[in-house]
């Protein structure tokens, strides 16, 4: 018996192997057998701007009977009102926080003083949710998830820190291709090995600067944006260090035939993918922007 009620999503690192497992089974349901909680309402705070998470939490709640109610960082976190007393306030109006900031930092405040759930819809460490939707959708097209070889090529980022925990949980084998200087945290990959062994998941992690050694064999090919937001003024600098990382044809010809392409979306076309990989037949890339709204949605109804 999974207990999920009242719980907090910052990381994927808070649930067991089974409970993911469990997050996904229920993310597959149909809306009409999930719970619906009238009458219940969902604060979601957006810092930064946000097409697939607004829409897709928007969505989720109606979908639950929950009444969405949208702020920006002017009404939220405004006005020099500390973040406890904003928080003390707003639980007394919402079921649920969800919050898509920057600092890890934040969020994590965020959670300390909130009695309700708080979902983390991303911050410059991880993005949970984005994670929960790939799981989704790597399960739904190769069937499992246990053993598969996962080829990450880019920025060792928010979504390079995710991939980690969630192959650690699953069972993948994660295989991280950064340039140099740009290489995921230390803590997250440490934290992503400990996870594995303690669960005994058998997933592996390889990290280097090679990406044709990453994506050699992989089943699943997965990169991101080079600039996330908040990093414009480095997109320059940024198009010169990443050279030769763009998940092209040739490079993708180096996975597995079967093999699928992610991208959390969205895509900078040229720069870390080509429009011939990213409007193949291998591209799952829109399974994976609708499975924001399941994996979201099966979270919310667990939690509530």
């Amino acid at each position: 018996m999974h207990t999920f009620t009242g719980r907090d999503l910052l990381t994927l690192a808070e649930l067991t192997p089974d409970e993911l497992a469990h997050v996904l089974d229920v993310a597959e349901k149909p809306v009409a057998e999930l719970p619906r909680f009238e009458g219940a309402s969902a604060g979601l705070i957006f810092m930064k701007p946000s097409l697939r998470t607004r829409v897709s939490f928007e969505v989720g709640c109606v979908q639950l009977g929950v009444h969405p109610i949208v702020m920006g960082p002017y009404d939220a976190f405004s006005r020099h009102e500390t973040v406890h007393d904003t928080i003390k306030v707003l639980e007394r109006y919402v079921e649920i926080i969800v919050l898509r900031t920057f600092a890890h930092s934040h969020i994590e405040e965020v959670a300390e003083h909130a009695s309700v759930p708080v979902i983390n819809a991303l911050t410059d460490d991880y993005h949970p949710c984005q994670g929960l939707a790939d799981l989704l959708t790597i399960r739904q097209h190769k069937g499992a998830l246990q053993g598969l070889r996962l080829a990450y090529v880019g920025d060792g980022n928010n979504m390079a820190h995710t991939y980690l925990i969630a192959g650690a949980l699953a069972g993948m084998d994660v295989a991280l291709a950064t340039p140099a200087g740009y290489e995921p945290a230390a803590a997250a990959v440490e934290q992503a090995r400990t996870l594995a062994a303690h669960y005994g998941t058998g997933a592996t992690f390889s990290l280097g600067t090679d990406p044709v050694a990453a994506v050699s064999a992989a089943d699943v090919v997965v990169t991101d944006t080079w600039a996330s937001m908040g990093q414009e003024e480095e997109h320059a600098k940024r198009l010169r260090d990443f050279a030769g990382y763009t998940v092209d044809e040739a490079l993708m010809g180096r996975a597995d035939g079967a093999a699928v392409f992610l991208h959390c979306l969205p895509a900078h076309r040229g720069e870390e993918v080509t429009d011939k990989v990213i409007d193949s037949a291998q591209s799952v890339v829109f399974d994976e922007a609708e499975n924001r709204l399941h994996a979201q949605r099966a979270w919310m109804s667990l939690v509530l």
